[in-house]
């Protein structure tokens, strides 16, 4: 491993650490925390589990418009490009996920078309994806990333090797989504049988055949009492004490809810979130749903207009200290408010606030159902944004990711 990318690593684990740790080392919170950290250490996202559809509907993207988003796996940075913003700054404390980000640049600068585009990130399942990473991508990469797909794991496999056998099974998501296949199918269930329905009544009828009765196993409920058993959802351990409450099945209840509305509410082939979920691929079809940046009609755009992206590891507050008055329009928060208490709250909207222009949005989600902010940040600063309920409340039931508490958009007044 070279030195920059033993640096880098060790970057990743002090900004998560100032992240996520709130108690003492030793106390039961503290070791939870510091598993989790641990857990969030290499990548977590091989895909982004919130709906770029929504955020765009929501953030009225604008060819002006500088959008500042935390990347996670970069599906929603990159379709953001569809909407033809002036530039997009994508920030995330974890440098696996800026190498992801960094990768499908130079795979966009790199590669000749959509169809092997499209190989290597809409299938990655293939040991072409990995020669092509060796011949014609590589060269192109910056020192830092290609030092991360090419060092070595346990196996003695490069990190790369991923792209040969379904990259999207890989990641803290991708075992978490494999290991809970694998207890399904331990209790006779199936959760690819949802993936044949035809019509949302028959997604129905499945879903209540097959995962309705696992959240009424004695073992399944006791693990969904167990914080660490739900790092692969990236729920540290504060929020899952927020979403549980005082009930000790709180956890199990809420995710049948959130797993029920993705199986579902939406139509199965409309949802590339289900496919990954219950089939851990995106859908092979000629009219398969998909994400917009892995769209063949989006995909010059996005080619065009990929040199507008930056990344950097750092925490959206500290870039957003470094940014000059008024010059962000967009600013896209991901879930990572759940990981803040009041102080950090007000310190992150103080900043969104002086950099932002007028006109500013800002959408996040929040695992539970309530905003975060109310009584949180100082009202000197939140009074300044306006929530947006009807809109808020609108997206939230078209988010097609499904696994979310709800949706929000702040605005800030335009300049009169």
């Amino acid at each position: 491993m070279t030195q920059p990318l033993r640096d880098a690593q060790r970057a990743t684990s002090t900004i998560l650490e100032t992240a996520v740790h709130r108690s003492k080392a030793l106390s039961r919170d503290g070791l939870l925390e510091r598993m989790f950290t641990y857990a969030f250490s290499g990548l977590v996202y091989p895909q982004i589990w919130e709906d770029p559809v929504v955020d765009m509907a929501a953030l009225d993207i604008r060819p002006s418009d500088h959008v500042v988003a935390i990347a996670s796996g970069s599906c929603n940075v990159l379709s953001y490009l569809t909407a033809d913003p002036s530039r997009i700054t994508a920030v995330d404390l974890n440098g696996a996920h800026v190498a992801l980000g960094r990768l499908k640049l130079a795979a966009l600068r790199t590669l000749p078309d959509h169809a092997a585009f499209f190989h290597f990130f809409g299938r990655s399942d293939s040991k072409d994806n990995v020669r092509t990473f060796d011949s014609v991508i590589a060269p192109e990469l910056d020192e830092l990333s290609r030092a991360y797909w090419t060092a070595r794991r346990v196996d003695g496999r490069r990190r790369i090797d991923q792209f040969a056998d379904n990259f999207y099974t890989h990641g803290l998501l991708g075992r978490f989504i494999g290991a809970g296949h694998l207890l399904a199918r331990l209790y006779g269930c199936d959760p690819r049988a949802v993936l044949a329905a035809r019509t949302r009544d028959e997604q129905r009828t499945l879903f209540d055949r097959h995962f309705a009765p696992l959240f009424d196993k004695r073992f399944i409920r006791w693990l969904m009492r167990q914080p660490a058993s739900l790092y692969g959802l990236g729920i540290p351990p504060a929020q899952f004490r927020a979403l549980c409450g005082d009930q000790p099945d709180g956890m199990a209840r809420v995710l049948r809810q959130r797993l029920e509305r993705l199986a579902c509410d939406f139509d199965i082939s409309t949802n590339y979130f289900a496919w990954q979920a219950f089939g851990r691929s995106y859908q092979p079809a000629p009219d398969a749903a998909l994400p917009p940046y892995l769209q063949e009609a989006n995909y010059a755009a996005v080619r065009e207009r990929a040199e507008r992206v930056t990344y950097r590891q750092q925490s959206v507050t500290d870039f957003l200290r470094s940014s000059p008055d008024g010059t962000v329009d967009c600013v896209v928060l991901l879930d990572a408010q759940d990981w803040m208490n009041s102080d950090e709250l007000t310190e992150l909207w103080s900043e969104i606030t002086r950099a932002a222009r007028p006109g500013a949005r800002v959408i996040f989600r929040t695992a539970a159902e309530e905003d975060c902010l109310p009584g949180k940040v100082a009202q000197e600063v939140l009074g300044r944004w306006t929530r947006q309920d009807e809109t808020s409340r609108r997206l939230s039931r078209e988010d097609r990711s499904s696994i979310y508490g709800a949706f929000h958009l702040y605005t800030l007044p335009a300049a009169a």
